[in-house]
Formats: structure tokens, sequence, C-alpha cells
């Protein structure tokens, strides 16, 4: 835990803080209340983070696989040792329900150990045909220093997700966490060291909102620094695919969604409302999966709004988004909903006079004209919209410009994997809602939710190149 007043950031093994106010961001912490600011980084401190990895990449790239299987290991065996103060952090920070933050740890234990389970498979290369009297090796190489940004919303699962393929592979990483989650990715980054890993594989870095632009660019235009990894935004991703692409640097980018189920008039109605409104309304809708429209054949839609309502209504739903800015995105898109005749439903919230509550919402009757159908809500809220037929639905589906997460509810998985290879997206959940991943699993999107995999064997590919190797024979002397 951070005994000082101020969140320190990470270089080389060490805690570094500078002995002024320059660049500290005030935070507010219930779970530890001598916290008053976390330190953002400058671009020199940015800069001797990257120079400390690649000081440290010769000896880790060269570190045998079974060493850092067995440091990953160790971590998850402390990730779950620490499970209870982790979810304290978790829930103090993003507001989170025991539930969320339970999910969080779990599932990041898992994603460790299955990363250090498939190093070995992953690194492998290969000894294809060659010409003659030579032979062609195809190698796996790592690629040196990787910047992973990390969002809050699941603060330990993804924040570890842009670190961990990233070593287990024998690069190393810096991990900049985020502002609105410091506390618990200080935390996490504390915790290589405890596992046992060497100074510099893992640096952590904070920064201000006001000096995103400066030290990314600092850090993307660094010659050391080989590849980005990003979850967040389509906006925001879109500003970090065109700077690294001005340094010739490949990203990784997992962006927002406007995740469509689509309803047949077969489906199980009763399945189809508990997963959709578990979907939409997990951490609060903040989760880049989250059900954003429900496109249900006509015949049937009327009997699962009513389902779906008595599931709303059911319970107290004390949502609690992550900021005041977040509440009025919210609002406005509702607003203009309903000044364009969507029919609004919200439950009752025992938070109401917090000034980031917002209520769990069911939009009904959306249309093609509101702000709603094509903005990603990211909060409690989705939306139905009846069709005239499961075709129409999916020709709906397939104008988004997002494609991260679907679902489609019918007892005919035949038909549901037709409707699967017609939706570009990156995952389709056949009865099932829109918010699954495994750590088995590749997980990533296509279009506006972006590009590349993480997850198991796929995540690792991401952060090696390979190198072919031609063995010829020498020629016999004369």
């Amino acid at each position: 835990m951070v005994t000082t007043t101020a969140i320190p950031l990470i270089i080389h093994g060490k805690d570094v803080l500078l002995s002024n106010n320059d660049r500290k961001h005030p935070i507010s912490s219930t779970s530890a209340p001598h916290l008053k600011s976390f330190q953002g980084a400058t671009p020199d401190l940015a800069i001797q983070a990257v120079e400390s990895c690649a000081s440290a990449f010769p000896t880790w790239s060269q570190t045998p696989p079974e060493e850092r299987r067995r440091l990953l290991l160790n971590f998850a065996k402390l990730l779950r040792e620490k499970s209870s103060t982790i979810q304290t952090l978790i829930k103090d920070e993003i507001h989170c329900t025991p539930l969320w933050s339970h999910v969080n740890v779990e599932t990041a234990a898992g994603i460790v150990e299955e990363t250090a389970s498939v190093i070995t498979d992953a690194m492998s290369g290969t000894i294809p045909s060659s010409q003659g009297n030579s032979y062609a090796l195809v190698m796996k190489k790592p690629l040196g220093v990787v910047l992973g940004i990390a969002p809050w919303n699941a603060p330990v699962i993804l924040g570890l997700r842009s670190v961990i393929p990233v070593i287990a592979a024998g690069n190393v990483a810096i991990f900049k966490g985020s502002e609105l989650s410091p506390q618990t990715h200080y935390f996490l980054a504390a915790l290589f060291r405890e596992a046992g890993f060497p100074p510099g594989v893992v640096n952590f870095v904070l920064h201000r909102p006001q000096d995103a632009a400066e030290i990314y660019e600092c850090m993307i235009q660094h010659p050391a620094v080989k590849k980005c990894n990003f979850t967040g935004s389509t906006q925001v991703g879109r500003v970090i695919a065109s700077k690294a692409a001005m340094a010739l640097k490949p990203v990784l980018l997992e962006l927002g969604g406007k995740n469509p189920v689509v309803v047949l008039e077969d489906a199980d109605l009763d399945q189809a409302a508990d997963e959709i409104v578990t979907a939409g309304y997990l951490n609060n809708g903040q989760i880049c999966m989250s059900t954003d429209l429900v496109y249900v054949v006509r015949s049937v839609a009327e009997e699962l709004t009513k389902k779906i309502l008595e599931r709303l209504h059911s319970e107290d739903r004390p949502h609690k988004v992550i900021s005041t800015a977040s509440r009025a995105r919210l609002t406005q898109l509702v607003d203009d909903a309903r000044s364009k005749g969507a029919v609004i439903h919200q439950a009752r919230n025992p938070l109401a006079e917090d000034p980031q509550a917002f209520p769990a919402t069911v939009i009904e009757e959306v249309t093609e004209e509101m702000e709603f159908y094509t903005i990603e809500s990211f909060g409690p809220v989705f939306g139905i919209i009846a069709v005239d037929s499961a075709e129409k639905g999916l020709q709906m589906v397939k104008r988004s410009a997002y494609g991260l997460s679907s679902a489609v509810f019918t007892r005919d998985h035949f038909k549901a994997l037709g409707m699967s290879a017609e939706i570009a997206v990156g995952a389709v959940h056949v009865n099932g809602g829109t918010v699954h991943d495994e750590p088995t699993l590749p997980h990533g999107g296509v279009g506006d939710s972006g590009y590349g995999r993480f997850g198991g064997k796929w995540g690792l590919d991401e952060f090696l190149q390979t190198q072919t190797v031609i063995l010829n024979r020498v020629r016999a002397s004369l």
C-alpha cells in the first residue's frame, strides 16, 4: 500500500515522486484518506521509464520461458492472496458492485495463469520446406519495449491485459495506468516487484489528463518503443493510431462498441431478457461489450419488452457512473431520444441525489434518427427496436460502424451460425449476453471497435515478430 500522500510512479523497480508539486494530480480516496494526489509523469520521467525498459530487454528477452512462467504464476498467486485489498481499491475508485470487483480479480488471475501456460507453444517456430539444398527456419522473437495504455472500467482485467502478454512473450512493458483508477493500477504495478520480476521489466507511469498528448508522443516516438496497445474510446483510439503511424509503430486497439442483440421469434424470451439486462447493466453499463441495442422480431417484441421491464423494476439499481460528465452525456442521449418519440423507462435509483447517479434505463421505440442509435452509451442504458424479421434486424446490425460484441437468441443453432457469418464483429454469443470473455479466447473488434486481438495464444502473437533464417549448404571446394 502507498504510505506517502501521493501515488508514485515506478521506474526500474523504485517508487518515483518529484520533491515539489510538479505534475501532481488531486484524487479523493475513501479507502486511503491520506492520499491526496498521484504523481504525473513529466516528459523526462516518461523517457526514463522507456530507457529503463530498454536496458532490461536484452536480459529479459533471453530469460527462459520456464522462468517467465514461474514468475507469472507467482504473480497470479499474489493476486489471489491480495484479492480483498484489491477489491476494496476497485470499489473505492470506480463505484462498482462487489460482484464486479470480484470478477475483476478472478478473471485477471485466470488471464495470468492461462498466459503462463501458453508461453512455450506461442514461442515455437516452424521449419517449412525450402528450395534445393537449403532449410528455412521461421523463428518468433519479442519486439522490445511495448507501451500498454489501460482504462479504468475493469482496472485489474484490462490493466494486466495491457502488460501480461507483453512480458510473457519476452518483451518489456510500460504500464500506463488510468487517472481514474490510480490506486488500483499502482497496486498491480507494485505487485510485479513483489512477485520477483527484475527491475525495468514493467515500469509504471501515470499522467495528468491535460498532459496526455505530450507524454504519449514522447514515448511513442522513442526509438526503443516498438508497439503500443490501447483499450478505450474510439475517439481517443484514432489519435493513438495516427500518432503511432507517424512514428511507423504498430498498435493493438480495443475500442468502443454499439453491441447489438438480435432476438428471433423462437427464442427463449426469459433467457433473452435475463441476459440482456445483465449485459446492459453490469458495472453500470460501463463495459466495452455492454448491450446497447436490442433488435427483436415484432411478433415477440411486446412480450420480450414486458419481461425486460419486469426485471428493470424488480429491484433497486443503485447505478453511479464514473463522472458528472458521463452523467451529462447520458442525459443528453436519453433526452434526445425522448424528444424524437422514444418511450423512456427508468428504474428507481437509491443514489438519485448523488451527482454521478444515473438510473438504469430502457429506451423503447428507438429510431435511426436518434443520437442513441449510433453513439455508444457506455452507461446503464440500452434501446429496443422492433423489426419485421430476423433478416431486417441483421441488415440493421450490419450497417453499424462498430464491431466488437453481439448476441443472437434462437433455438435454431444453424440459423444462428449463418447469421454469425454475416456479421462483421469480433464475437457473436448465441443465447448468451454480449458481455463475455475468457482467458483462452481471442478478444477484439473490427471497424470502429479497433483491430488486433488480446487473449490466449493470439494475445502473445500480437507481441512477437517472425524472423526467417535460411540455411544453405557450403559449396564443396574444388
